[in-house]
């Protein structure tokens, strides 16, 4: 029977408020209207950014909404002028859309797009409505994707189509994680043959850089993680070293020790921590005169960054990323295509599965320290 114009009953997992665990609901999805998707979720990525909103630390998170931004399903309806996609193609949810109209579109140096910035920051659709309703009372979208829901509406801009022989419980992860570390390693920082990196934070987003520095044949990558278990991931995703930096000699800092292993500091640092005070270390383990250092993790609401001006005086340069650098609609069916090939790893993210009415036990598993990635079932 077709559903085509018609209001979806389905199940998802709603956060109904901050610091609270999701709860499974059964919620009405609205049809897709002008330059919107329709997308029937087969399996979504549980993403620390998830439990940062779900915290309530996050100065944009808002609720009541169905969070998750890490989606891979099929397009059950289109709305009027949609082109880009059509019913029944594989496709990704993209957090970082691309209309290839906008200044920050066709400026080529960025992949910023601005858009639907305005709205999708309020966690509603472009027309500032939400297509999403439980127990009368209307649910916000997050990041413009909301994949911890059986059914979701996005924009036409926030959804990329890719191909239909790649498995959906691995190009999820696609939507984020994966994505933005290998893109920071390869389009940011466009690392060179024999640069010498280190990767602070050996997370999704982590291993993801080490694996896009390997593949740009990078020198040293270093590995700095106070979780001595980060060790064999690490090597496993191309790391040549590990650091922990709770077990140096007493008077030595991060920082001395990379500069010494280096042979005066990093050509390219990474931060995928959130940390500001990593933040700052990975700066300063950057080499004097061209070493770049690259701020990927999200740091809590109000927190700054800081470093003495000479540090960048003498030559070191401070800069971030959103989801790598890359263009979703533009460049992601690519990275499927490199998976496919087996050229880019997914499939080693994957330690934790669970159904839909579990998808709490993935938030605690990424508080655990052993999980990378938790998927999650829609369909069960």
């Amino acid at each position: 029977m077709s559903t085509v114009g018609k209001t979806i009953t389905c199940k998802a997992a709603v956060a109904w408020e901050a610091g609270k665990d999701l709860s499974i609901e059964t919620i009405e999805v609205a049809p897709p209207k002008a330059h919107e998707v329709r997308i029937k979720v087969n399996y979504t990525g549980v993403c620390h950014t998830d439990a940062y909103t779900l915290s309530g630390v996050d100065p944009e998170g808002a609720f009541p909404a169905v969070l998750g931004h890490e989606g891979a399903g099929i397009v059950e309806s289109i709305g009027e002028g949609v082109t880009s996609v059509k019913p029944g193609d594989h496709v990704i949810a993209l957090y970082t859309p691309e209309c290839k109209e906008c200044k920050f579109c066709k400026s080529g140096k960025t992949n910023l797009c601005g858009k639907i910035r305005a709205t999708q920051g309020k966690g509603v659709m472009p027309d500032c409505t939400s297509r999403f309703k439980c127990k009368g009372k209307d649910l916000l979208h997050f990041m413009g994707c909301s994949t911890f829901s059986q059914y979701t509406v996005v924009a036409d801009i926030s959804v990329v189509a890719v191909d239909p022989k790649a498995p959906m419980d691995r190009t999820c992860l696609l939507g984020c994680g994966i994505t933005t570390g290998y893109g920071a390693a390869t389009i940011t920082a466009n690392i060179q043959p024999g640069e010498n990196i280190a990767v602070f934070g050996a997370g999704c987003v982590g291993l993801s850089v080490i694996q896009g520095a390997a593949v740009k044949k990078a020198g040293k990558i270093i590995v700095v993680d106070t979780n001595n278990k980060k060790k064999e991931w690490g090597l496993k995703f191309g790391g040549t070293d590990f650091v922990n930096p709770l077990e140096l000699p007493q008077g030595t800092t991060i920082v001395d020790k990379l500069i010494e292993m280096t042979d005066g500091g990093c050509d390219y640092t990474f931060d995928c921590t959130g940390n500001v005070q990593v933040m700052r270390n990975a700066l300063e383990a950057c080499h004097k005169g061209w070493g770049t250092s690259i701020i990927i993790g999200v740091a809590a609401a109000g927190k700054e960054i800081s470093t003495r001006p000479f540090q960048l005086v003498t030559g070191r340069v401070w800069k971030g990323c959103a989801f790598g650098g890359v263009k979703g609609r533009t460049q992601l069916p690519g990275l499927v295509e490199d998976y496919m090939k087996g050229d880019l790893k997914v499939d080693e993210f994957i330690t934790h599965r669970h159904p839909l009415e579990d998808i709490n036990h993935a938030f605690h598993d990424m508080h655990a320290g052993d999980c990378i990635r938790a998927v999650v079932d829609l369909q069960k």
